[in-house]
């Protein structure tokens, strides 16, 4: 068997595709909204979710099946509110900063106005974020909402499974079950840490172990606090 090449010091693409999809009841609602569009409940749909629960992949879905335009929720232009009312409208991680108040309520009205859907992200809903224009409020307290729950041990288990697989690399189940009792509780600590112990046994050029994936977690815990 041809020996792997050790790796290039280069940020990994993740995997947002369908097939790259992974789920299971933590996620099965919001996953059932994606797959059911163009029939949704609303003109405007809010997914809510934990930071790293997949609330991105699953808008990055969409928005390929939707030819959506990507629009940033701190600066709403007149172009933006436009072709709000021409092409479907995704607003990833509405919550995450300011928001422009005026321009977001503008956008909505000419999404609706031209009968085009629009997806919103934020770890929480709107009544949260913090939001003063009447009129904003009102239009995202009438959107649909969907919650994302916090990645379950079958979630974080499939998606570990996967993250090895895509890079050709068979780990055992308890190495995998190992895992998901270590890591932060969210995709992006499974991406992380998948990917410092690939490296890892790489450098090495070994197989990937429990002691392995314990030592490699141990430094990336190490690192953080």
């Amino acid at each position: 068997m041809p020996s792997r090449q050790l790796p290039l010091d280069l940020p990994s693409g993740e995997a947002l595709t369908r097939d790259d999809l992974v789920v299971t009841p933590a996620n099965a609602r919001a996953a059932a909204l994606i797959e059911n569009w163009p029939s949704w409940p609303a003109p405007v749909v809010i997914l809510a979710g934990p930071a790293g629960s997949g609330k991105s992949h699953l808008a990055a879905i969409w928005c390929e099946e939707a030819d959506a335009a990507v629009i940033a929720p701190d600066g709403i232009g007149a172009e933006a509110i436009e072709l709000a009312g021409e092409r479907p409208i995704l607003i990833d991680n509405a919550d995450r900063g300011p928001v422009d108040e005026n321009g977001l309520f503008h956008l909505i009205n000419a999404a609706r106005a031209g009968g085009q859907p629009m997806l919103l992200t934020a770890r929480s809903f709107p009544g949260a974020w913090g939001v003063k224009l009447p009129d904003l409020l009102s239009r995202l307290k009438a959107a649909a909402t969907v919650e994302i729950d916090e990645p379950d041990d079958m979630l974080l288990a499939g998606v570990i499974t996967k993250l090895f697989a895509d890079r050709q690399v068979d780990v055992e189940p308890h190495v995998v079950q190992f895992l998901v009792r270590r890591i932060e509780r969210s995709l992006s600590s499974a991406i992380s840490a998948v990917d410092a112990i690939d490296r890892a046994a790489l450098e090495r050029k070994t197989r990937i172990t429990r002691p392995l994936a314990a030592e490699v977690i141990n430094a990336l815990e190490a690192k953080a606090s």
